[in-house]
């Protein structure tokens, strides 16, 4: 891809992505560039990525094509004033935070700018991210397939109408965070039983890739897949039932419905 990548802000998720994007040698280092706020993260990204780096937010925004917002919801609209008036008149605005809306976005630049709101997650390291996206009118289809593209370096993408967008973060963007939560258990109840402490991670993890694997690869229901594995009287069905008496679902459900809930009050 002949395009120019710049980030504003280079935390977690930036990092996440650059890294996917240099593994996956689509766009070389040369075309991407990366501001950040202070002189130690500018040094790590640098000597890491071997990107360009700086602390000008300006110099990115005039050297992208497509240009991401990798900051936090509520400095939005402060970059966007910095920034906007030295931008390319064809760059794509992307944004990454759970919150804001295209209408935020088209307010803040106060003209016609092409942007697509996304919401990534932190799998994206490992190329396994799961990315929804959502562009506004004033793209076209090629470039909304071009911006498909490279955030298909880190994983795969998933387009939906912006109104569905609040939900994305409890079910793709923040639910690595439960599934960590549930492999950490897994592995303390191995270790409860005697198994080594590494070895339980390892086993719990694979279990959980495997798992989600099926689901994606066999497209069979999930449900179908957990009743595969329960034999009759087996030791499956009791763990299924203790988790059933324990309001397994229902917790999973109330977490996702409080991180909708956050999101819409941002």
């Amino acid at each position: 891809m002949n395009k120019t990548i710049g980030f504003i802000g280079a935390g977690k998720m930036a990092e996440a992505m650059i890294n996917g994007i240099l593994e996956s040698n689509l766009i070389p280092k040369e075309n991407i560039m990366a501001s950040a706020l202070t002189n130690k993260t500018i040094e790590k990204i640098n000597n890491t990525y071997g990107i360009s780096t700086t602390a000008d937010n300006k110099e990115v925004s005039r050297f992208a094509d497509i240009l991401i917002l990798a900051v936090k919801p509520n400095l939005h609209e402060k970059v966007i004033e910095e920034l906007k008036n030295d931008m390319k008149k064809e760059t794509i605005v992307i944004t990454i935070a759970a919150g804001i809306t295209l209408e935020d976005v088209e307010r803040a630049f106060a003209y016609k700018i092409k942007a697509i709101r996304t919401m990534p997650n932190t799998p994206s390291l490992v190329r396994e991210g799961m990315t929804v996206i959502c562009p506004n009118d004033y793209i076209n289809e090629a470039e909304i397939k071009e911006v498909e593209r490279l955030f298909q370096c880190f994983g795969k993408t998933e387009r939906l109408e912006e109104k569905l967008m609040d939900a994305i973060p409890a079910i793709s963007g923040s639910s690595p965070a439960y599934v960590y939560i549930l492999i950490e258990a897994l592995a303390d109840g191995g270790v409860k039983q005697g198994i080594p402490r590494d070895k339980a991670y390892r086993l719990a993890s694979q279990a959980v890739l495997g798992a989600a694997k099926m689901v994606l690869e066999t497209e069979i229901h999930p449900g179908a897949l957990k009743d595969n594995v329960c034999t009759p009287g087996g030791a499956t069905i009791e763990a299924v039932t203790t988790l059933e008496k324990k309001q397994f679902r229902g917790a999973v459900l109330a977490a996702m419905e409080s991180c909708t809930s956050k999101v819409k009050s941002l």
